[in-house]
């Protein structure tokens, strides 16, 4: 696995968080890619387990970059993104450590790339690794109605009519596949995202510079989606209120977020604390462990948006992380 000037150079860039397993068969998967010029990268998140000498041990001749602490999804890449630069790669794919690809993916990307050439980024099909032919993901429309992006094919069996290319408003940062000229032109993810609509926010920062974002169906993964937030864990409620306010602030006019709170936000808080304060009445009056973890997903996403509007980002507090 290596780069040389012969064909397009291409970086597969792999995030681990305490994810060692995962990771290991990833990379497993990587090995059996049929494209000879690329180089896979892992950027550790200062994990906490040995998942640096279990990756060297497997794989001693896949370079791993150390943050030494958890920068969070966008703040890990962004240091790989800057490795991939240096080594003059083509392309990089950002790659989600819980995933597997197909051996033809990178394949895949660039005769995606060369249809439409006017694509700088473009995702994978991603399917569901439990459920090994439905679609979990294939690109995205922003909707002002209820200001959120949805994805497309969400949930559906694979079909002939999902394998044109369609230019899309965003594409799923577990398989981002750009080129160099995107964060040369664009610069970086934005780290104060740390965990979700990171690669939503790329994506249309890309668009309006000019840099098209597309799918490329015939490009396949298999993810364990939400490996990182298995049991549905508080944490991801406050991370994506936080990030989806943060969102809103980089990408809205004035007026458009001005409705969109008026319409969509504040209803949804005011929903939000509402349920949060009767959720604390039931487990006082009568505790049982569904309303512990209904409550507790009320506390973060409440806890998320209140810590948007103070301006404190970084990781979630830790109390979200307890059991």
């Amino acid at each position: 696995m290596h780069m040389n000037r012969r064909a397009d150079k291409i970086a597969i860039l792999i995030l681990n968080w305490n994810g060692k397993k995962d990771t290991l068969e990833c990379l497993a998967s990587i090995e059996k890619i049929d494209y000879p010029h690329f180089q896979p990268l892992v950027v550790d998140n200062g994990s906490t387990d040995d998942s640096v000498s279990a990756i060297r041990a497997a794989y001693p001749r896949v370079p791993i970059l150390e943050t030494k602490e958890n920068l969070g999804f966008a703040g890990g890449n962004n240091i790989g993104i800057e490795w991939c630069l240096r080594k003059k790669a083509e392309w990089i794919f950002l790659l989600n450590n819980d995933t597997i690809v197909a051996p033809d993916i990178l394949k895949a990307f660039l005769a995606a790339a060369k249809e439409q050439p006017k694509a700088k980024i473009l995702g994978a099909k991603i399917f569901r690794y439990s459920d090994p032919n439905r679609i979990d993901h294939l690109g995205g429309f922003w909707n002002p109605k209820i200001a959120e992006f949805e994805s497309n094919a969400f949930g559906e069996i694979d079909h002939i009519y999902l394998t044109d290319m369609q230019k899309v408003d965003y594409v799923c940062g577990a398989a981002l596949f750009m080129h160099r000229s995107v964060p040369e032109t664009i610069g970086l993810l934005e780290p104060r995202y740390f965990l979700f609509w990171e690669e939503s926010d790329y994506c249309i920062r890309a668009a309006k510079a000019g840099l098209e974002v597309w799918t490329a169906p015939q490009a396949h993964i298999w993810h364990k989606v939400s490996a990182s937030f298995t049991g549905g864990k508080p944490h991801m409620h406050y991370f994506w209120w936080r990030s989806r306010l943060l969102f809103l602030s980089r990408n809205c006019t004035p007026q458009e977020k001005k409705e969109l709170y008026r319409k969509i936000i504040l209803p949804e808080l005011w929903k939000s604390f509402r349920h949060l304060a009767l959720r604390s009445i039931q487990q006082i009056i009568s505790p049982t462990p569904d309303r512990h973890t209904k409550l507790r997903r009320y506390q973060a996403g409440c806890a998320g948006a209140i810590d948007y509007f103070r301006g404190k980002f970084g990781n979630c507090p830790s109390w979200l992380v307890k059991k």
